[in-house]
């Protein structure tokens, strides 16, 4: 009798409630009929405002409700700290021109590892840039001794054309010389080639171009030297890819950005990259390391230092 009254009750409160339309149930009234289910069989009898179907449809989503958060576990790898998410946007801002990749080969410098996929989303940026194919078959045998050799061109700001002659050693991609002139011609590859191996440091074979400013009789001092110099086929890029691999990094990534004004400042404008090529920026076929390995603190403070004027910017932790 008493369990009877209180449903009465129930009910008869929830149609007093002053309202214009029909009335509506809170909460906890369905939760109220909910419980109310354990009182026996005799509770489907006093149901007034609703019907028996809708107190059971409110109990099984009640119980899904229940197991849902039961179940809410969290799985997976351990979220990023708040540093290396502000350190990834942080490249991400200052770097426009760096894909998720280059900026994951930044992270290990600092002592922090993370994926790409989490690099991808924490810069909140398209994917990477797809890496570019190389000429495997004979570098995989012969990589550490061998060098390359190649020239480009750059326009001044009073229309003046230099060359520009870099010298990489393919073992770890290393910017070897580096150098500038107005007038090219044999003589002055020669004496560079002289100046890159002047301390002793020689290659097995120098991988060049058919260009003519080498001339005919180059590998004659080459062969001097103990060097032997290999050509590659007629209009095959591919079999200079290392070479033209450096330049297009170097024009992307430096000239491009840059007005030279003379010979003297691109002497300093590529000293300066060179410096960071071979020091700082990390290479994908190194497995993100750089060409120059070198001992970093793995605590300490985290400085950003420029390069080129801010056009890159080297993570390190102060010591």
């Amino acid at each position: 009798m008493a369990a009877e009254n209180l449903l009465l009750r129930q009910q008869l409160a929830v149609l007093t409630r002053p309202t214009r339309k029909r009335p509506r149930l809170r909460r906890r009234d369905k939760l109220f009929w909910v419980l109310a289910r354990r009182l026996g069989r005799p509770w489907r009898q006093h149901l007034i405002i609703v019907r028996p179907e809708t107190v059971l449809r409110w109990h099984r989503q009640g119980w899904r409700l229940y197991w849902r958060s039961r179940s809410r576990l969290r799985l997976g790898r351990p979220r990023l700290s708040a540093e290396a998410r502000d350190l990834i946007a942080r490249m991400a801002r200052d770097n426009p021109r760096w894909g998720s990749e280059r900026i994951r080969g930044e992270l290990p410098k600092l002592g922090i590892t993370v994926s790409k996929r989490s690099v991808q989303r924490y810069q909140r940026r398209g994917p990477a840039r797809p890496q570019s194919q190389t000429w495997r078959t004979f570098l995989a045998n012969h990589a550490g001794a061998i060098w390359t050799a190649d020239l480009c061109t750059v326009q001044t700001l009073t229309f003046k054309t230099l060359s520009v002659l870099v010298l990489i050693a393919h073992g770890r991609r290393e910017l070897v010389h580096v150098a500038v002139t107005a007038h090219p011609a044999a003589a002055w590859v020669w004496r560079q080639v002289v100046e890159a191996t002047a301390w002793g440091r020689r290659p097995r074979f120098l991988l060049r171009d058919r260009d003519s400013v080498f001339g005919g009789a180059f590998g004659s001092p080459l062969a001097a030297l103990g060097i032997e110099q290999l050509l590659t086929p007629v209009r095959a890029p591919r079999a200079n890819a290392v070479a033209e691999r450096l330049i297009g990094t170097l024009r992307r990534e430096c000239l491009d950005h840059l007005v030279v004004i003379n010979e003297r400042h691109l002497h300093a404008v590529l000293d300066e990259f060179a410096g960071y090529y071979n020091g700082a920026r990390p290479h994908r076929t190194l497995g993100l390391a750089t060409p120059l390995p070198a001992d970093r603190p793995a605590v300490g403070p985290i400085r950003a230092r420029p390069v080129l004027g801010g056009l890159h910017h080297i993570y390190e932790r102060a010591a």
